[in-house]
């Protein structure tokens, strides 16, 4: 089963980059990672990883990487529905406060905290 990486995490993408596909660039944001992973959805994708893991609010961070499988099937009415409300908690938390100018340092402590949080499910698939 092919898997497909989706980030904006440039840790993940350089650490994982030879073995994994991916979707990647800096420039997406957390809310263009979620539209992505729907539009795959969409295309017949599986969401393996959930959105909106760990206890960092979407609004303060950045960064997110999902993973998904590229076996494209009958559509997956569960993760369609968790991406649709992860979309709409989204916009609940960046509606009330928007995502901080952080500093660099700030940005690589991100990094690094969303790297952590998929690296051990990454591993599962080596």
């Amino acid at each position: 089963m092919g898997k497909v990486i989706i980030t904006n995490n440039k840790i993940v993408y350089e650490k994982y980059k030879d073995r994994f596909e991916f979707i990647f660039s800096e420039d997406y944001s957390y809310k263009d990672i979620l539209e992505i992973v729907r539009s795959k959805i969409h295309e017949g994708y599986e969401l393996l990883t959930h959105p909106l893991s760990g206890s960092i609010k979407p609004n303060e961070t950045p960064f997110k990487t999902i993973i998904m499988s590229k076996e494209k099937g009958n559509l997956d009415y569960q993760g369609l529905n968790i991406i649709e409300e992860s979309i709409m908690t989204f916009g609940k938390f960046y509606e009330n406060k928007n995502t901080p100018n952080w500093t660099e340092r700030v940005l690589d402590d991100f990094r690094v905290i969303d790297f952590s949080l998929i690296e051990n499910v990454i591993k599962k698939f080596m």
